[in-house]
C-alpha cells in the first residue's frame, strides 16, 4: 500500500466514512419511526389504508434505490417554481436532504414488512390470554405483541442495516461526499485503484462490526428461546 497516498487522502476517506454512518443512521432512525404506522396499515382491515400502504411498500421495495434518488433529486428540479411557491425549494435543492428523504422512505418500506412479519408471528394464544385478563388493545400491543415482534425481527433488521450501509454508496452520484464520494474524488486525482481497495476494506470492517454486534445482541435477547443444553 502506498503510504503517501494513504496519508494524503486517508483523512478525507475517513471523513467520508463518518458521513456514510451519519447518513445511514439518520435514515434508519426516521425509517424506524415510519415503519410502525405503515406496518399497522398493512395489517389493517380497512381497504383504503391497506391499499395505500401496500402500494407504498410495493414501489419502494420493487424499484431500484438509485432510481428513487434520481426521481426526488433531479425530479425536484423540474418542479422548482412550484416548490418555491410553497417554500420547499430550500429542502429539495439540497442533495443531503433529498438523499436522507429517499433512504428513509426506502428503508421504512423494508422495516415495515419486517415488523409486519414479526407481529404476525406472535402466537394468537398470547393475545387471547391478554383479552381474558381484560387488557386494553393498546396495552396488549405495546406490552405483549410489539416487544416479541421486535425480538423476532432482530436478525432481519440487522440485514437491513447492512444493506443500507452498502447501498448508501449511491449517494455519491448526487454529489454527497460520503465514503464512496471521497474515494471517487481521490481516484479522479490519482488514478490509483488502491483508494477503492481502502474503501472496500472500510465497508467490510463496518459490516463485520454490525454483524458481530447484532449477533451478540440477538443471542442475548433470545437466550430464553434456546434449549438449555446449548
Amino acid at each position: 500500500m502506498d503510504m503517501e497516498l494513504f496519508i494524503k487522502y486517508g483523512p478525507r476517506i475517513l471523513h467520508g466514512l463518518w458521513v456514510t454512518l451519519e447518513l445511514v443512521g439518520i435514515s434508519l432512525a426516521i425509517g424506524a419511526v415510519l415503519s410502525l404506522p405503515i406496518a399497522m396499515a398493512r395489517l389493517s382491515k380497512h381497504k383504503f389504508l391497506n391499499a395505500i400502504s401496500y402500494g407504498y411498500v410495493y414501489f419502494f421495495r420493487g424499484s431500484p434505490l438509485i432510481a428513487q434518488l434520481y426521481l426526488v433529486y433531479y425530479g425536484a428540479g423540474q418542479l422548482r417554481w412550484e416548490l418555491q411557491d410553497i417554500g420547499l425549494w430550500w429542502f429539495f435543492r439540497d442533495a443531503w436532504y433529498c438523499t436522507i428523504t429517499v433512504f428513509a422512505l426506502n428503508t421504512a418500506a423494508y422495516q415495515a414488512e419486517i415488523l409486519r412479519g414479526g407481529i404476525l408471528g406472535v402466537p394468537k394464544g398470547q393475545l387471547e390470554a391478554a383479552q381474558a385478563l381484560g387488557l386494553k388493545p393498546l396495552v396488549t400491543f405495546f406490552k405483549i405483541t410489539l416487544p416479541q415482534a421486535m425480538v423476532a425481527s432482530l436478525r432481519p433488521y440487522g440485514n437491513e442495516v447492512i444493506l443500507m450501509i452498502k447501498g448508501s454508496a449511491i449517494a455519491s452520484v448526487v454529489t454527497i461526499f460520503d465514503l464512496m464520494g471521497e474515494t471517487k474524488l481521490a481516484f479522479s486525482r490519482t488514478f490509483d485503484l488502491e483508494v477503492y481497495f481502502i474503501a472496500a476494506l472500510l465497508y467490510l470492517a463496518v459490516v463485520e462490526i454490525i454483524r458481530f454486534t447484532w449477533e451478540r445482541m440477538d443471542n442475548r435477547l433470545t437466550r430464553h428461546l434456546r434449549p438449555a443444553n446449548e
